[in-house]
């Protein structure tokens, strides 16, 4: 009886606080020293740690080579291509082609934002041509093939003009060889101030289109607020001086094990879409038509990067929450990593021993969002964690 009234009186309390106002003073104890902390999931492994430039990209060749990319993003970028070599990361394919030629804009690398080998023997290497996200430079971005026999450029394919609007940045790819001559890439433009969209490129032809542009499945939603360690992220000051949230538009990109289903999401959204490729290449079907046949696959976290795996399953970044979640069969998401040491997951590779490996880069911590202050602190990671599947197949 003693105890419900107790009970009574502590709940009359609290009511009559909340309605007057008047605060109270509350006796606390500090927590005991065995208390549970945040619970981590996942066994996490560090590969490599950066002391330099802020890596993005990350890929894994089926011989388990590593290649990583550094954007020019206001870090000193010696080169913006690399492999993890002896311990160190090395220019990649050498350091000549790893500066931008002035005056031929398709040679020389301006500034990579994705590395992604292709199965077949090839790392391909993504120039956004956009330093600082600045307009792409005319006839700058491009994708150049390297053979991981040679480590020659073996294709350099130049976007047309088409496709690369002044506010383009593309962003990520994933490749198909079992559609077209040579094979199909997919291209996300993650603009953060035009329209985004997929751009689909033959590789034969080098012909290409810009697919679901401006759509609402490839753009940032608008009322998209991230937010990281506890505060609103990716804040900067706008043109007015007052407090603007970056939008970015479609970035995370990945293709299923039969190629049939790309998936892809706005870095500014916490949604999952999915197009089937073949309405994607045909140029008959309208963007009204493919737009219906978008699917909204409901919300999985606010990403990054995606990534499938040879048994159909889609791996997505959470930033917000310092983790990897993946797709089901089924549709439902299960949380495979959450660590504090997830710092922003940027890129995700599934490599030949099973592992997921993704770079966390800080990003959110980076000067332009804290006016001026850049409160990185080195070294970014390389991490991965058992997954026990393949790659999803090219061919």
């Amino acid at each position: 009886m003693r105890q419900n009234m107790m009970v009574s009186a502590l709940a009359l309390s609290v009511a009559l606080i909340s309605q007057t106002g008047i605060a109270a003073t509350i006796a606390t104890t500090a927590l005991p020293a065995n208390a549970p902390a945040e619970k981590t999931i996942g066994q996490l492994e560090q590969v490599f740690t950066f002391h330099d430039a802020m890596p993005t990209g990350v890929t894994v060749t089926e011989t388990g080579r590593i290649f990583v990319n550094f954007p020019h993003w206001g870090d000193d970028v010696p080169f913006t291509v690399g492999e993890i070599r002896d311990g160190k990361v090395v220019a990649y394919p050498d350091a000549a082609i790893n500066k931008e030629d002035p005056k031929n804009p398709a040679t020389g690398l301006i500034s990579v934002q994705s590395v992604v080998a292709d199965g077949q023997g090839r790392v391909w290497l993504l120039d956004t041509a956009a330093p600082n996200f600045a307009a792409p430079k005319a006839g700058g971005a491009k994708l150049v093939a390297v053979d991981l026999a040679s480590n020659k450029v073996v294709k350099t394919l130049v976007f047309p003009a088409n496709v690369i609007l002044p506010s383009t940045y593309v962003n990520d790819m994933r490749f198909d060889f079992r559609s077209g001559k040579e094979g199909t890439v997919y291209v996300t433009d993650s603009s953060v101030s035009g329209p985004g969209a997929i751009i689909v490129m033959d590789i034969a032809s080098g012909k290409a289109t810009r697919r679901l542009s401006g759509a609402k499945s490839t753009s940032a939603d608008s009322d998209f607020k991230p937010v990281v360690e506890g505060q609103t992220a990716l804040v900067s000051k706008g043109p007015d001086g007052k407090p603007k949230t970056m939008a970015v538009a479609s970035d995370g990109i990945a293709l299923s094990p039969d190629g049939k289903t790309l998936y892809f999401s706005a870095l500014s959204s916490r949604h999952l879409y999915a197009v089937p490729t073949g309405m994607l290449r045909d140029a008959s079907v309208s963007e009204a038509q493919l737009n219906a046949a978008v699917k909204d696959l409901g919300e999985k976290g606010a990403s990054d990067g995606l990534e499938a795996d040879a048994n159909g399953a889609v791996y997505a970044g959470d930033y917000e929450h310092n983790g990897i979640r993946k797709r089901l069969a089924d549709g439902s998401w299960q949380t495979i990593v959450h660590d504090p040491r997830v710092l922003w997951p940027d890129t995700l590779s599934v490599g030949p021993d099973g592992y997921l490996y993704f770079t966390a880069n800080q990003l959110q911590r980076q000067a332009g969002f804290h006016d001026g202050r850049d409160l990185r602190e080195k070294p970014y990671s390389l991490l991965r964690v058992k997954i026990d599947a393949a790659p999803a197949p090219t061919r």
